[in-house]
């Protein structure tokens, strides 16, 4: 055996490594998005599956289904912000940490009060098991709020017919203390939108629904 077949043979043993270090990379994850070690596994494997190529095209002058290009694993940490951590991959301290605030309104209009309670009640029956009678919805409020439990409090849920948006705003702010929740009674509506002094407004987002050409209703942002 030559040594350019020896290094092909070795190359080889390498994408089976790096495929491996990969899989078990990702089962070690859990479906975490952006892990390094995923990320750093990939890159292993993309450039062992890269020289093999390479290797394999020198010697007989084929090449593998694989259509890849070699990474720098440093250039693409950088491009793509994952691996620049310290010792032990952790994130470098930030001298001057900061907390973004994000608060949002959004108006709607209840067109038909029943309608809106038996779409909450159907939501909220849904939730309960087959055997666990559900308590009656009574009111617009806890119609809304049922609906955002069941949609995991995303106003996605309130994209319904039985409601009608209204205008709507986003503020986005640079604030000096995060939320404490602990701090405020859970009757106090206020409280926690209340910007501090040292809060720094950064921009607001004013949302304007209106009717598009098919009949839908879409949203006009309109920064400021």
């Amino acid at each position: 055996m030559t040594d350019q077949h020896a290094e092909l043979d070795a190359a080889l043993e390498r994408v089976v490594e790096t495929a491996r270090a990969h899989l078990a990379a990702i089962r070690g994850a859990e479906g975490r998005i952006d892990d390094d070690a995923v990320w750093q596994a990939y890159v292993e494997l993309n450039n062992a599956s890269f020289d093999y190529d390479e290797r394999l095209l020198d010697a007989f002058g084929e090449v593998t289904p694989w259509d890849v290009e070699a990474i720098d694993p440093e250039e693409a940490d950088e491009r793509f912000g994952v691996g620049l951590g310290g010792v032990d991959g952790a994130e470098p301290g930030d001298p001057h940490p900061q907390v973004v605030s994000v608060r949002q309104r959004r108006d709607y209009r209840v067109p038909s009060v029943a309608a809106l309670l038996r779409v909450a009640q159907a939501a909220r029956r849904s939730a309960l098991p087959e055997d666990e009678e559900s308590v009656e919805v009574e009111s617009v409020g806890e119609a809304v709020l049922e609906l955002l439990q069941g949609g995991d409090g995303s106003l996605a849920a309130l994209d319904i017919p039985e409601l009608e948006p209204l205008d709507g705003v986003v503020m986005v702010s640079e604030v000096g203390t995060p939320l404490d929740l602990e701090s405020f009674d859970d009757e106090d509506s206020l409280g926690p939108f209340t910007p501090a002094v040292d809060d720094r407004l950064v921009g607001r987002l004013d949302e304007h629904p209106y009717l598009s050409l098919d009949g839908d209703v879409d949203e006009e942002i309109e920064t400021r």
